[in-house]
């Protein structure tokens, strides 16, 4: 299925595979924009802001995380009752408007509030992405879309802590966020533009509180969809985990300074590179097969952190290579676990992204806020997250599928279920 045959009869003018692709996985890097270029800015907003605790300055992204993971479990309902392209306009315009309240804000509990905002508007961008892929595509294909759309998205993760440091060389903290200010407005006027509606009016579900309760109750009671979400989840709060503490890891631990965002760009561009490999072995191996290896990857390189900082063995270059590993094997979870919880609820799939995005954000920030708040000055408690989380990911996995993992016929027999009922 092709993104022109997915449009409604009445569109006018059909987006090009390349430009869905881009388009899709620029709106979701909007959400990594927010987190990661205001990295390298954190001690300038600590220090303006009078924040005493150092590991206080996490607040800053952890209000962000929660507006963003909270309003995701509303943008499903609506978006499959109304459809995908208003309400994205009306996030987007949102994450504008909060981007000025950050950069008017003079006070934490101010900028704590414009963050939780943009957090709200930018919430509209991560569900309605997927519920357009999820409209367009299925089964593996779907996979590989996901897969491009995650090795374009992640090269925000790359350059923007590289972008904030640059602005904090030349200006003040301030004006990172005008910088998200014109990201914003930049993706709200191609949007609107060029992206058609993708959900046809006789696939819409009615907005009914009964309606409603049953689609969530859909996509928690589907074995499949609860056990990838919660896998996710707690993959989520590794990722999280390595987010919040980054900053204090590599220039109070290791003492990097302004060459940070560098070494954090190293890091990041593996999850790139992992995502478009993921994108070309998917097909071939599976979904399940490249996931759970990357899940049982993911943990006992978790282990091996965790034991360089308990023997004291741990230095910079051992670190980046183990986060290195650990965020490549993230390249290969996060697309296919996606997709694999997407996979039954087809029908509902605003609504099933909403749930998705709301548990894994939400639960994801929680769980990296509660081990970034132990910082202790040494890796020992990120150590801690990869190994614990990584376990608990790899037993709603085994959840999910029984007891078995490597189970790569089932994706097989998923998509051809998908493609049946369309």
């Amino acid at each position: 299925m092709s993104a022109q045959s997915a449009q409604p009869a009445s569109t006018k003018m059909a987006l090009p595979f390349a430009e869905f692709v881009v388009m899709i996985a620029a709106l979701m890097a909007l959400n990594a924009l927010a987190m990661d270029v205001m990295l390298p800015a954190l001690p300038n907003i600590g220090q303006a802001l009078n924040i005493v605790d150092h590991n206080d300055r996490q607040q800053i992204l952890v209000a962000y995380l929660i507006g963003f993971g909270v309003a995701q479990l509303f943008y499903g309902p609506i978006s499959d009752a109304y459809g995908r392209r208003t309400l994205l306009l009306a996030g987007l315009a949102l994450y504008a408007l909060a981007s000025v309240g950050s950069l008017l804000s003079n006070t934490l509990d101010q900028l704590l509030l414009s963050r939780l905002i943009q957090g709200i508007g930018c919430a509209a961008t991560r569900v309605i992405a997927v519920s357009v892929v999820r409209d367009c595509y299925s089964g593996r294909r779907m996979g590989q879309v996901m897969s491009l759309v995650m090795m374009i998205f992640m090269a925000v993760p790359v350059i923007a802590p590289s972008i904030g440091q640059a602005i904090l060389l030349a200006f003040s903290w301030h004006w990172i966020f005008s910088l998200l200010l014109g990201a914003g407005l930049i993706m709200l006027v191609w949007c609107w533009i060029r992206l058609p509606e993708t959900l046809l009016p006789e696939n819409r579900q009615p907005l009914k509180v009964r309606s409603i309760g049953s689609a969530y109750l859909k996509t928690v009671s589907s074995r499949t969809s609860l056990g990838y979400m919660l896998a996710m989840t707690f993959v989520f709060g590794g990722l999280f985990s390595f987010i919040t503490m980054s900053q204090q890891i590599f220039v109070d631990v290791y003492g990097l300074g302004v060459w940070f965002p560098l070494v954090f760009a190293s890091i990041a561009l593996t999850m790139s590179a992992a995502s478009f490999l993921n994108s070309r072995l998917v097909g071939a191996i599976g979904m399940r097969r490249l996931s759970h290896a990357a899940t049982c990857a993911f943990t006992l390189l978790g282990f091996a952190l965790l034991a360089t900082s308990v023997t004291g063995q741990d230095n910079l270059i051992l670190f980046v290579i183990i986060s290195a590993l650990l965020m490549s094997c993230f390249g290969f979870i996060g697309a296919n676990f996606n997709t694999m919880a997407m996979e039954p609820l087809g029908s509902i799939a605003g609504t099933a992204s909403s749930v998705l995005g709301f548990v894994t954000t939400l639960g994801g920030a929680i769980l990296g806020y509660i081990m970034g708040k132990q910082f202790d000055g040494t890796t020992l408690y990120l150590g801690i997250a990869f190994s614990l989380y990584g376990m608990i990911a790899l037993g709603f996995i085994l959840i999910a599928e029984k007891g078995r993992l490597f189970n790569a016929h089932h994706d097989d027999e998923d998509s051809v279920a998908v493609e049946a009922v369309h």
